[in-house]
């Protein structure tokens, strides 16, 4: 990490929008605890939100992440929240999705799936420029795209023993909705969301990563021995 990340993070100019985000998420959090549809289930699609949230909280002086990356950790909570609010195959957006494709069951478990590979794409990117740990463009797109693989796969194997733990009671937190092939299309989603943020967003992202990680000295690697 160059030294002058936490010097940046002191005067970040994001910080109020930073703030009014994680209020939004809080109190998106809050409603959704009121009266979700199954309690346990709320509580294991949010978990993810209850782990990130303080850790980039004390990690945010010392490595603030760019603001693409922040925008799509924001929409990611708002989907996991929701999620566990009324469980993937009961959210009132996926039926109105459903209606509008002519689809017979409710995909909202599909874009929870497809922001499950956005954003670690995203993170994993940031942290691999960052840090200057792969020196080439193909290698690190290459590793990314694996690490949303084996995230992704890594997922399906929670869902798997929360069914077995659970029973009939995990078809909440699974989503399946009886289709056979869900955990291969869970996948297919997470890995082509991967490929997109790094296409799409990896430009985006490498300038926000040059403007965050300016050299102060000849030490400091810059943006080209970094690969982006």
């Amino acid at each position: 990490m160059s030294p002058t990340d936490s010097d940046q993070s002191s005067m970040d100019p994001r910080r109020p929008w930073l703030l009014v985000g994680l209020g939004l998420i809080l109190g998106a959090l809050l409603v959704s605890a009121y009266k979700p549809y199954d309690r346990m289930t709320w509580l294991m699609e949010v978990l993810p939100v209850l782990i990130a949230l303080p850790l980039m909280c004390a990690s945010h002086r010392r490595f603030p992440l760019t603001t693409v990356l922040y925008i799509a950790v924001f929409v990611h909570c708002l989907v996991l929240i929701m999620g566990g609010a009324y469980t993937y195959a009961r959210v009132p957006l996926g039926f109105q999705i459903a209606d509008w494709l002519g689809m017979t069951r409710n995909p909202y478990d599909k874009i929870g799936h497809f922001m499950q590979g956005f954003v670690p794409a995203l993170l994993v990117r940031e942290i691999l420029i960052r840090r200057n740990e792969v020196r080439t463009a193909a290698m690190r797109f290459f590793l990314i795209t694996c690490v949303v693989l084996a995230f992704s796969a890594f997922y399906e194997l929670i869902e798997w023993w929360a069914a077995l733990a659970m029973g009939g009671n995990a078809d909440d937190f699974l989503g399946t909705q009886g289709y056979v092939w869900d955990t291969q299309s869970d996948m297919f989603w997470a890995l082509c969301a991967g490929l997109l943020a790094q296409v799409v967003l990896g430009p985006l992202q490498s300038a926000q990563i040059r403007h965050l990680t300016k050299p102060s000295n000849a030490n400091t690697p810059t943006a080209n021995q970094m690969g982006m």
